[in-house]
């Protein structure tokens, strides 16, 4: 059975940190592309950083370059989302996506911004 389950959500002031978990079972994690991506309200999801299967490379929305940093570690099969400088704009339910042979996601983790 394939899962992704995110953890690490939460309430934060603006100018804050947070650190977003994403744990895979079920399929073989090293093999996978992983993803973040993010929904506010009325809003279409969006890509927010995206890391290869070896970990060697990365890619980032504008709006995040310089104060998200994805990473992963295939020996957990986890992968991270370090969010710092937190704004309110960033507030949104956060998704770790899989996308390799087959095309997965997880069920997300509400991250909200505000004073």
């Amino acid at each position: 059975q394939v899962q992704l389950v995110e953890s690490g959500g939460g309430l934060v002031q603006p100018g804050g940190s947070l650190r977003l978990s994403c744990v895979a079972s079920g399929f073989t994690f090293s093999n996978y592309a992983m993803s973040w991506y993010r929904q506010a309200p009325g809003k279409e999801r969006e890509l927010v950083a995206g890391i290869n299967a070896y970990g060697t490379s990365t890619n980032y929305a504008d709006s995040v370059k310089g104060r998200f940093t994805i990473s992963r570690n295939n020996a957990k099969n986890t992968v991270y989302l370090q969010m710092n400088s937190l704004k309110p704009e960033d507030t949104a339910v956060y998704f770790c996506r899989a996308k390799g042979y087959a095309d997965y996601w997880g069920q997300g983790t509400q991250v909200t911004v505000s004073s």
